[in-house]
């Protein structure tokens, strides 16, 4: 296939937009998919992609049509995965931007937008969802063109699931989108912009060839990593692997190598081959940084090791996937996961449930802190029982974000008064046609656990939110600590700022009354900073009716009995143990 005839570009969307449903429509038209093999989201192989009906792995898949060699990458559009989605944008000339007739530009469509307009590509403006009854097409209309400065023929009215409009996008693809350009005889150099491991096969790699070929057998080196290994195959994806002799310039492929992780093959690297070497890095190479933490334990000590295996297992696939082990007096042996976000602490939570078949206890999502210590030393921690000796801290840093917020403009006061409950501070505010853009930025860790539900519930369901890390803030902030009968719980541990940690103090007090079952004995639920204690539930004890018995006779012969009962409480007070059950570490995800 000459190079002129190759087109390289990606979906970009919102969540439930129909970028999958007008990939599926794509392949199914182009005939890259026979209709007895069609099903609904077809590149999305995962169970929990279908279930949650959001993409979480991109995926690349090479089609025919019109005599042109379509390569088009199916991203996900969750923040989370946004650094994927960069990469993936990278390796393509163009992108189709799906917008839904009916809900209009979300924050995730902007956050893409700009992505997109940062990497130079030709935007396609599509607007799906057509033939729902509440499709309005002139206000999205409008939205697009006054976000895209295009015109209203430049717009594409589809509907993914009946097929109409779609012979038009493929159409659009070829005539509007730019061939590659590279060359062809130069050293090789190529993007990495997936990676996973496969049982069998080891390492898999899909990339795009920006110049020079790959051919089968080559011995190639990832330029970022130094890590070499060899081509045992390579080929195109549509959307099965299908072996070829070589990868060539422009085309998007896979590499089947012998390298035993995808440590040694992040997204964002570059490859090259021994025989025709490059030392040229391709730009935008970032080593990608999980910042939210939970701890993982197993409900019964002898699945530690169990544990551990599917933790490992799951990072070979997943280079972003950060874990250490971790020991709390409590829960026992367990490890310390980072994560990109929340969505992709639940999935790999559900992962570990269901394909390992693991009964888990997950603590409360917290973020990593920049310590200065008194001497200089600089430290990194990820979790409060980490905290070092408060008398030798100088400063605590914590990470913030910039975020985007868009909703109808009647629920622009209510947003704002979320932001600043949050500790935010409100940047800028815009009209995007009958809504509002709401520019803020705000601490991480008070976005963590419930932002994005109180956001849905403020706003009826209309809000819609994106948001990129920062940087790090010095700010006064305090360990709260949970005691539970007297003693420490130090997986309850949090970080809060100093204004904050008493109204949190008490409501997690408050839920673990609820979480934590009645004794024989009195319980004192407690929250501290260091030795100060700041909030107190009391948990009453069971009390057994130890005079029924009793009949007749001196009243001294019921209290000699009723002290005899409060001295064996005192005692089982003193020895007895509280069994904290496993809800009561996630208490900060339900704090409301």
């Amino acid at each position: 296939m000459k190079q002129s005839n190759i087109r390289n570009f990606c979906i970009i969307a919102h969540i439930d937009h129909g970028k999958s449903t007008l990939a599926d429509r794509m392949m199914e038209l182009s005939g890259t998919v026979q209709k007895r093999d069609m099903k609904s989201q077809l590149l999305d192989s995962m169970d929990l992609e279908r279930e949650k009906g959001i993409t979480i792995k991109l995926t690349p898949v090479h089609m025919q049509y019109k005599a042109h060699d379509l390569n088009l990458i199916d991203t996900p559009g969750h923040v989370d995965f946004s650094y994927e989605v960069s990469r993936s944008l990278a390796a393509c000339e163009g992108a189709i931007l799906v917008v839904d007739a009916s809900q209009g530009i979300q924050a995730q469509t902007l956050a893409n937008v700009y992505l997109a307009l940062a990497a130079d590509l030709t935007i396609i403006p599509v607007l799906n969802k057509i033939d729902l009854p509440a499709a309005d097409i002139p206000r999205v209309s409008a939205e697009i063109i006054n976000l895209l400065s295009c015109t209203e023929d430049d717009i594409l009215k589809v509907s993914a699931k009946t097929g109409q409009g779609v012979t038009e996008v493929l159409d659009a693809v070829i005539d509007r989108i730019t061939a590659p350009t590279g060359k062809i005889e130069g050293p090789t150099r190529a993007l990495i912009f997936d990676s996973y491991y496969d049982d069998y096969r080891g390492v898999v790699l899909y990339m795009r060839v920006i110049d020079g070929t790959i051919k089968k057998g080559d011995v190639i080196e990832m330029l970022a990593t130094s890590a070499n290994g060899l081509a045992l195959d390579v080929g195109a994806l549509s959307p099965m692997m299908v072996p070829g002799p070589e990868l060539k310039t422009g085309q998007v492929g896979y590499i089947v190598t012998n390298l035993k992780t995808t440590r040694d093959a992040r997204v964002g690297d570059t490859v090259t081959v021994k025989r025709a070497h490059s030392g040229d890095m391709l730009p935008g190479y970032l080593h990608v940084k999980p910042f939210v933490y939970a701890g993982f334990f197993p409900v019964s000590n002898e699945d530690y090791n169990l544990l551990k295996d599917a933790v490992e297992k799951l990072s070979l696939s997943d280079s972003a996937l950060q874990f250490e082990p971790e020991n709390s007096p409590v829960l026992g042996f367990g490890v310390r996961i980072g994560f990109l976000g929340l969505l992709h602490m639940d999935i790999i939570r559900e992962r570990l449930e269901r394909e390992y078949n693991l009964d888990l206890v997950v603590t409360n999502p917290s973020t990593d802190y920049q310590i200065t210590m008194n001497d200089a030393t600089q430290l990194d921690i990820k979790s409060a029982s980490d905290l070092p000796d408060v008398t030798k801290i100088k400063e605590i840093r914590e990470p913030w974000i910039k975020g985007e917020i868009i909703v109808p403009q009647e629920y622009i006061g209510a947003v704002i008064q979320l932001i600043i409950a949050k500790r935010g501070l409100q940047k800028n505010l815009s009209y995007i046609d009958e809504r509002a853009l709401i520019s803020f930025e705000a601490p991480l860790a008070n976005l963590l656990t419930d932002f994005y539900d109180q956001l849905k519930s403020v706003t009826s369901g209309y809000g819609s939110f994106n948001y990129e890390l920062d940087t790090y803030h010095a700010e006064d902030l305090v360990k709260v600590d949970f005691y539970v009968a007297g003693n420490i719980v130090d997986a309850l541990s949090v970080m809060a700022h100093r204004s904050e940690s008493q109204r949190l103090g008490r409501v997690v007090v408050d839920k673990l009354k609820d979480v934590i079952p009645r004794q024989n004995f009195q319980v004192a639920l407690q929250a501290a900073i260091g030795g100060k204690f700041i909030a107190r539930a009391d948990l009453s004890a069971y009390r057994k009716d130890v005079t029924t018995g009793l009949y007749g006779g001196d009243v001294t012969r019921k209290k000699k009995v009723l002290a005899k009962q409060a001295k064996g409480k005192k005692r089982m007070k003193r020895f007895g143990k509280v069994d904290i059950p496993s809800e009561a570490f996630t208490v900060m995800l339900k704090r409301d």
